[in-house]
């Protein structure tokens, strides 16, 4: 099958599931010319690489649209697999889906609360886009009900897949020599990501002295760009029980963090699925999280992980402290998570998974042969 592949984000993401895929299928990936430095590429993969102006340049999107659809039609694909979607890509997408069957993976079907990436694209532009795919992937079976329920498509049109291992297959030896260290304790909780006002920071913040009166020598590590950053820390009674990275992270410095890491926390207000979950298990890190959105279908509540109430301190202090005080518990539950990924979510697993859909996709298309 010759499938193209089209992001202009999820780098690490599309490029683990493209290189399963070109183990047994002929695959384009066409992503933004800067996103690929980082990432080693399959010899058996074809690799476009296309500019990615600035939103509000239309001319130069205009242009580099009319080549990325030139650069399609000259591979001829059986199906066409889109990533979300694009402010200005979204527009082409009818022209696309006449020629070619449309299998999009929608990954977050409404915008974050603080979000402010994805809020420069209008959220009717996404659901333009989302409302025209043949099928649809989702990576979770919360979000295939709110896929149905947004935009129509009949439930046997979405499938849900679960999101693909990373961390650790990607620059494992570079990232050995990175010079991030971080503070020593034998108790770091990390929370990792880009920090927006649903990710729930200040839940974690006031969980502290809870956590603290019980583990004294607790360190919480906080990594990632975001919100302003004064906001969170004016919450901190005790300053020095954080250690704040509030920048951009590498993915080698990501690696460094997670094997740091005694633990990870997802102490959110909503969410739809999270790369950050099998980031964590790939290092056979547990995970206490909180039961929004399709997060308690990844993490397994008492297997891999704790679930908690959202905006709960309380509840999120004792689900870390009960971890913390078990270290043979958390092991137990790193090696789970680990165990999960490589029986769900590993990139050939996923690849399997996916070319089901793109088979369904392309049957159902008027110009299937």
């Amino acid at each position: 099958m010759k499938i193209a592949w089209i992001t202009y984000d999820f780098e690490e993401y599309s490029i683990l599931h493209a290189n399963a895929l070109a183990e047994d299928h002929q695959v384009l990936l066409l992503m933004p010319n800067s996103s690929s430095e980082d990432y080693p590429i399959s010899e058996k993969l074809e690799l476009a690489l296309f500019e990615k102006p600035r939103m509000r340049q239309p001319l130069r999107q205009w242009r580099s649209i009319r080549n990325l659809m030139r650069t399609i039609e000259d591979f001829t694909p059986d199906v066409v697999h889109l990533q979300q979607g694009h402010l200005w890509f979204n527009f082409a997408i009818p022209t696309l889906r006449k020629k070619y069957p449309l299998v999009l993976t929608i990954h977050d079907p409404r915008h974050h609360a603080g979000d402010r990436d994805s809020q420069k694209t209008p959220q009717w532009v996404m659901d333009f886009g989302f409302r025209r795919a043949n099928r649809v992937i989702v990576h979770g079976q919360s979000l295939a009900t709110d896929v149905e329920r947004l935009f129509g498509h009949p439930a046997e049109n979405i499938h849900v897949i679960p999101h693909v291992a990373m961390g650790l297959q990607i620059g494992a030896e570079v990232n050995k020599a990175s010079n991030i260290t971080l503070a020593g304790s034998t108790n770091t909780v990390l929370f990792f990501g880009r920090i927006w006002d649903y990710k729930g920071l200040e839940t974690l913040i006031m969980a502290e002295p809870l956590i603290t009166a019980e583990i004294p020598d607790v360190k919480i590590v906080i990594a990632g760009a975001g919100d302003d950053f004064s906001k969170y820390e004016r919450l901190m009674t005790h300053r020095d029980r954080f250690e704040v990275h509030h920048r951009w992270i590498s993915d080698e410095e990501r690696d460094c963090f997670f094997r740091a890491a005694t633990l990870v926390v997802l102490p959110y207000h909503e969410a739809t699925q999270s790369g950050v979950v099998p980031v964590a298990y790939n290092h056979s890190k547990p995970v206490v999280a909180t039961d929004v959105g399709a997060l308690s279908e990844c993490v397994i509540d008492q297997k891999t992980g704790l679930l908690v109430p959202p905006r709960d301190p309380p509840a999120l202090a004792s689900a870390i402290v009960s971890l913390l005080k078990n270290p043979e518990r958390m092991g137990a539950m790193g090696q789970a998570g680990k165990r999960y990924l490589t029986e769900q979510a590993s990139p050939s697993r996923v690849a399997q998974a996916t070319v089901q859909v793109y088979a369904a996709a392309k049957g159902m298309h008027p110009c299937a042969e």
